[in-house]
């Protein structure tokens, strides 16, 4: 049976148009002829006012995503039809605006000359839906709004405003004329129908307060869904299809460790710089500068979302740097030298960049987080082959990374025109990130291979996770006396390691002591897998664990340079305790340190409950 034919897009528009425009007709006829109309017809209209509108702004939205691709035959003067389109939508938005307000001026007129009266013949069931209509709007109330048309003051009280305008809603009245305030501070009434709420971000694009480019973050919105996203959940073991085995953790009984696994894509991914970076407006303070990336395949994300944190100079707003090989006390947050493993068979296989800021408004104190841009780096060609290992300089884009054609800063365009000096100045301008591919020697091969096959992270942090998934692979592999039991582990390093890459400050603590415990191990001792791996063990003991449950320590909460700040004294004063009384038992049972109350999940690993199901 042949698929039905579907409708030419901008026709089956136009249809739609022609009948909400008889629809508004009708009912502004209908309000003309009822003369004085009762309460109950006026709130019947009001509402149909209300509705119709909603379609209105519907098939605006459909309008503006028309193009002539959507078109299945050629379509004469097709840029002009859609703009006769609009001005209809246009003219019969206006027309039910005046005609909401003229109705809910006439409910605002009868209901003070019903008080003047004095009318007791109000029932108490309407006095009770009264109330519990002021008390819904009351609710509601106190929240910014954007105007989507000029009003004109029509008597005194009103306010005037303009299309475009922010104004805050103080008092949300039954009659839909709100109280409402603008930026200069004037107050007055203004009708419900020429407002529409938004979101953070539209109200400060509005006020020119950011680019027009910028977005919600996309990925920073995913990290917050769940743990799907996070490197704790990619560090886990994989299972196979038929889930009786794993598939990326496997016994190697010649080295007595778990074996190498090679990948589709391993290499070292380093941050040099951004530069051109728009300056968002005074109005926010920015917390946080930072790139998020992950593996990506155009549609979706396929690894886990990594972050770097950028910094800057006050003479150079516009410029971020990263620092490469992070050692000694430096954060990794900071590491710009980064990791990245992937198995996906995938050719549109890629790395997606989005730079970030987290900020917060000055006048609400309200926080968020913007993508100031995006850009996505294929890691094949149309051959297969995978792109040269050296330096990129990619220029960003604006929206999100399901949007194409927006522009971080449409004041400065990408599309130059005239001179090649002039294009070539235009291009300086433009928002870029600076990224250079390292191929792998044989030191940093070897090292990753004992990493799941998906995985991005720091390069300062590359050891500490071997040593997890080497226990993983003693535990999960090697001492199991039943490979079927699916009991629960006793375990502490595998129950709480994975924590740790969700608090950057407690593994900056563990790489800390790991490496002041490593220099004082002799040669020999340093070639010794397993004496390496004990001492790692009693390191992680005396550090880590005590930590992620010292009730001293504030809980971890990205951006906050207070809660940083109070976090790092925490951490420093512990291991410097730990350090004078060569480990942590004294600082442990010392009557002045607290803890959190113990909990079996600390002590216990359950992998079924850990591990990773691929799909069939």
């Amino acid at each position: 049976m042949l698929a039905r034919r579907q409708r030419d897009p901008l026709q089956s528009l136009q249809r739609r148009n022609q009948e909400l425009k008889q629809q508004v007709d009708d009912l502004l006829s209908e309000s003309r002829l009822k003369g004085a109309l009762e309460a109950s017809r006026r709130r019947d209209i009001y509402q149909r006012c209300i509705q119709l509108k909603q379609a209105i702004d519907e098939n605006k939205n459909t309008l503006q995503k028309l193009s002539k691709a959507d078109e299945p035959a050629p379509v004469g003067s097709y840029n002009q039809k859609k703009e006769e389109e609009h001005n209809l939508l246009d003219k019969l938005t206006h027309q039910l605006q005046e005609l909401a307000v003229s109705i809910s001026r006439e409910n605002v007129t009868e209901t003070a000359a019903l008080t003047e009266g004095e009318d007791d013949d109000s029932s108490a069931e309407e006095d009770e839906e009264e109330e519990e209509e002021e008390e819904e709007d009351e609710e509601a109330a106190s929240g910014e709004y954007v105007a989507i048309g000029d009003f004109t003051a029509q008597q005194v009280g009103d306010l005037t405003f303009k299309k475009g305008e922010i104004l805050l809603i103080i008092e949300k009245n039954p009659d839909g004329w709100w109280m409402a305030k603008n930026a200069k501070g004037n107050k007055g009434l203004i009708p419900r129908t020429y407002l529409e709420q938004i979101n953070t971000v539209d109200v400060l694009t509005t006020m020119g307060a950011i680019p027009a480019g910028f977005r919600p973050s996309t990925l920073f919105q995913l990290l917050e869904e769940g743990n799907q996203f996070r490197a704790s959940y990619f560090l886990q073991p994989e299972l196979t299809t038929s889930q009786l085995a794993f598939k990326d953790l496997m016994w190697d009984a010649k080295t007595g460790s778990i074996r190498s696994r090679p990948s589709r894509v391993s290499l070292i991914l380093t941050l040099w710089s951004c530069k051109m970076i728009p300056l968002p407006g005074v109005s926010i303070q920015v917390l946080s500068r930072h790139v998020r990336f992950c593996l990506f395949d155009g549609n979706k994300v396929l690894s886990n979302i990594h972050t770097v944190r950028a910094t800057w100079q006050p003479k150079k707003p516009k410029t971020w740097t990263f620092s490469p090989q992070v050692t000694g006390i430096l954060p990794c947050l900071l590491d710009g030298d980064c990791f990245i493993r992937s198995n996906s068979s995938s050719p549109d296989l890629g790395i997606l960049f989005e730079l970030g800021i987290s900020y917060i408004r000055n006048s609400t104190g309200e926080r968020g987080e913007l993508s100031c841009g995006w850009v996505f780096l294929k890691l094949f060609d149309a051959s297969g082959i995978p792109i040269p290992a050296k330096t990129y300089e990619l220029f960003l884009n604006g929206g999100t990374p399901y949007e194409k054609g927006v522009e971080v800063d449409p004041s400065v365009s990408r599309r130059a025109h005239g001179s090649v000096f002039h294009q070539m100045m235009t291009a300086r301008r433009q928002p870029q990130l600076l990224v250079k591919l390292r191929s792998l020697n044989r030191r940093s091969r070897n090292m990753l291979s004992l990493l799941p096959e998906t995985l991005i992270g720091s390069m300062c942090s590359v050891h500490l996770l071997i040593f997890y998934r080497q226990i993983l692979g003693d535990v999960l592999l090697k001492d199991r006396t039943r490979m079927h039991s699916a009991d629960l582990i006793s375990n502490p390093v595998l129950a709480t390691f994975p924590k740790l890459l969700e608090q950057p400050d407690l593994m900056d603590a563990l790489r800390s002591s790991w490496a002041e415990k490593e220099s004082t191990l002799k040669r020999s001792e340093k070639r010794d897998k397993e004496l390496q791996k004990a001492v790692f063990l009693l390191v992680y003991h005396d550090c880590a664990l005590p930590l992620l449950h010292c009730a001293l320590l504030p809980p971890f909460r990205w951006a906050e340079e207070e809660t940083e700040a109070a976090r790092w004294k925490v951490i420093a004063d512990f291991l410097k305790q730990s350090q004078e009384n060569e480990g942590a038992l004294q600082a442990l049972l010392s009557p002045a340190g607290l803890h959190e109350p113990f909990d079996i999940s600390e002590q216990t690993y359950d992998f079924l409950g850990e591990i990773r199901k691929i799909a069939a």
